[in-house]
Order: C-alpha cells, then structure tokens, then sequence
C-alpha cells in the first residue's frame, strides 16, 4: 500500500490531559507489515488512544484504548509486584541461554567473590564493575581502568528501576570485551558467576544482551539512527532488485578480515569487500587500501552480508539478521544473548572460520536463489521476535532475578560505592499513581 497511506496519531484520552509525542511515519517492512513507533515527552493518567488510518478510515482494529497511565521513559514509576510486570510485558516464562548460563552456580557465594573477584579479574582485565542493587537503588564502584562503558549497563539498570521494582542483588559486571571467566566446572577452585556482554565456548560467563543492542533500544528515536527498529524500515530494494554478490565492511579487528578483502579483489563478481579503518594491522593498509565508510542502510542493497567476528563476536550481527538479506556466519567460538535461539541452514548460512568455503556457499547461494531468500527471511522473522525491545527488558531482569535467589549471603553497599543518581526530569510531567513510600522510608 506504500508508507504516505497509513497515518497514526497518539493522543491523551482525556481532553483535559496535554503531552508531547513523537510519532514519525510508520516503518513500512516491505512484507506487509508495518512498524509503527512513538517516543512521550511527558505522561498520561487516564491513559492513551492509539489511531490508525487509512486514508480517512480506522484499520486494523483502531482505535487502541489504553486506559491506565501510560510514563514517558524517565518517569520513575517502578511496578512494585515482579509477577505482574512481567505479565504486562509478556516476558517469556524460560530464557534458555539464562538457564544454561546458571546451571553451574545453585548458590552464589559473596563472600568468596568479593575476595578473588578484584585480584583475579579487575588487575588483569581492568574492566569489571562491581554493582548492588538495594531497595530499587543502584550502587556501584569501578574496579580497574578501562571501565567507561558502564554507563551503558547505568542506563539500563535505571531505565529498568524505573519500571520494575528489582530484587536485591550483589554482582560484578565485565565491561570490557572478552569474557573473563574461563575455569571449568571441576576445576578447584570452580569458576565465579561473573556477568558479560558476550560468551564463549570456553567461558563461563553469565551473558546478558549487550551494551550495543541495549543502548540502541533506550535511544529509539533519540538520535540513534541505525537502531534495531529503524533498521527494519531500510531494508533496501526488494530482494528482486538486490545486487548479488555478498558484502563487508568494517574495521581491521580480525586476521580473518583482512583475507576477505584479499578474497574480494580476486573475486569481484562474488564478493565486495572492505576494511574502513585500520588499527591493529596498520602496516596492511597499503596492500589493502582503505573502503569509504558506507551508510549502513546501504548494506541492504545486497543479497548476501558476511559476518565475521571482531575482537569477539560481531556485534553487528542481529542488524544484519533484521534486514532482508542472506546473511553468511563465520563460525565463532562467541555468542551473544539471542544465538541460541538461532539454527544454522534455517536463519543463517554458516562460513568455516577460516572462510575456505565462502566463495562456494555465495555461489550456493546465486544457485539456489529461492532457498537464500527463504533462510534470509527464516532469520528476519526470528530477529523480530527475539530482539523486541520488551525482550530486552524481560532478559535483563530475569538475569537479575536469578543471580538473586541464588545468593547465600544478602547484598550490601560496600566500601567505595556511590549511588548511581536516576537523571533529572524536571521538563516532564511524572505523577506516579504507584508511589509508595520505599521500605527504606517507612
């Protein structure tokens, strides 16, 4: 039907009730579907009335009535009952990989932790930060120098505060990019429950989604432009009018990188390849030469995207699921949060790690034309699902949870922590109809 048809208008439900939303044009999926997203400036008591019109007519069941209050993102109105805030968000009852990742730790003892936990991983790696949550407060202290991108796990645990009302909890948080833990079950002394943005076949880390997806859904429509909705409405021509040779970009973080681009000017036909920065292999950059930096939109007018890791796994991966192209996986030993949700030859097609048969499966993939299609749009539909941003919210606090019940010892705020302030929100209108006084306070 095309984008200018549908128009969508959010207002309060009672007239005596005036808010600031944005709502941009709905994202047209090329399926069918429609994407339709809004950003309040601004909260509503009585509750929302959510159009949808075509033309001068109401489709698809609107109008949509929500009639409780309905927060604008930092309106600080925490659900005192877990249960039901889950209900709300149909947050699935089972997160497996969360399930896996907890098999090894029935109890969870602070004590020990506190003990090796900064000797053995904050002086080596220097990127661990050591978190309390207690009665919906979030405490933390850095340990070690490379600790800067806790201010996207800040976000997300003040962003969740704000919604749900957390358990109390004591952990410790791996900012940097490897995950750290890397003692096996009979070792002695076993492994730690130390928490990561990313997994590996050899660790045992606890996996939660990581900073690059989380930050992109707490700033949809805040600037962020390559977000894992906004994606979804750029997924380029049709798969029809696609060029069919498989593409990469991306910077010099990986030996196996530098050989794709090696692959790409030997077979130009199959494969364009290119290495836009150059950090690690800089004396390659000669050989190699440097690609102009391209707008990720862009990616999509290609049939076939290559994924090949980075320092660890290839955080562009669930952007390059979410559009309408085959993607080709290298083999990793790393995963993020969703991997295990996916299966190869049904969402992706896999690559050796050393890429010996990438050529062969791009040529497989030109061959059988309507089978690509078919696995490119079988991990298009899984991305959807697994990486909504409810999902995110659900996984963060079940991982929360757990670590929770399986505490022997209760959290506490120890020395050198300070209070990780939620942000000011003087501009917009928060009346909580929730606030109760905190136990704290009783």
């Amino acid at each position: 039907p095309g984008r200018s048809q549908f128009k969508v208008v959010i207002k309060a439900l009672s007239p005596k009730e005036v808010t600031r939303i944005y709502t941009p044009r709905p994202l047209d999926r090329n399926d069918g579907t429609f994407l339709m997203r809004y950003r309040m400036y601004g909260s509503v008591t009585k509750g929302l009335k959510i159009e949808i019109l075509y033309g001068d007519q109401h489709v698809a069941q609107s109008p949509y009535i929500l009639k409780e209050p309905v927060y604008h993102e930092y309106c600080d109105c925490p659900e005192e009952d877990p249960e039901v805030w889950q209900d709300i968000m149909s947050c699935p009852s089972q997160e497996p990989q969360i399930t896996e990742d907890f098999i090894l730790f029935p109890t969870i003892d602070l004590q020990r932790m506190l003990k090796e936990i900064p000797a053995k991983f904050s002086q080596t790696r220097g990127a661990i930060v050591r978190y309390t949550i207690l009665n919906n407060h979030i405490y933390r202290r850095s340990l070690g120098k490379y600790t800067d991108f806790k201010m996207f796990s800040d976000e997300m645990f003040l962003s969740l505060a704000r919604k749900v009302r957390l358990p109390d909890v004591e952990f410790y948080l791996n900012v940097g990019d490897w995950p750290v833990e890397n003692r096996r079950a009979n070792d002695t002394p076993g492994p730690v429950p130390v928490i990561s943005w990313c997994g590996s076949v050899d660790s045992r880390d606890i996996v939660l989604p990581t900073y690059d997806v989380t930050h992109s859904t707490l700033e949809t429509l805040r600037g962020v432009t390559n977000d894992l909705l906004s994606i979804q409405g750029n997924t380029g021509p049709f798969w029809e009018n696609k060029t069919e040779r498989a593409l990469f970009r991306g910077r010099d973080s990986r030996e196996e990188r530098l050989h794709l681009v090696k692959l790409s000017k030997e077979n130009p036909e199959l494969l364009d390849a290119g290495i836009t920065g150059y950090f690690f292999f800089r004396e390659k950059e000669k050989e190699l030469g440097k690609a102009q930096l391209m707008g990720f939109f862009d990616f999509f007018k290609y049939k076939y995207q290559v994924n090949v890791d980075g320092t660890v796994a290839a955080y562009r991966f669930p952007y390059l699921l979410l559009g309408d192209s085959l993607v080709l996986k290298q083999d990793s030993q790393y995963y993020e949060h969703f991997y295990i949700g996916l299966k190869p030859w049904k969402h992706y097609v896999p690559v050796k790690r050393n890429l010996e048969d990438l050529l062969e499966k791009i040529k497989w993939a030109k061959e059988n034309d309507e089978e690509a299609r078919k696995i490119a749009k079988e991990g298009q539909l899984m991305a959807r699902e697994l990486l909504q941003p409810h999902r995110f919210y659900c996984y963060y606090y079940k991982v929360l949870q757990k670590y929770a019940e399986r505490q022997a010892s209760k959290p506490e705020i120890r020395d050198g922590m300070e209070l990780v302030p939620q942000p000011d929100d003087r501009d917009s209108v928060c009346s909580c109809h929730r606030k109760k006084p905190l136990r704290e306070d009783l």
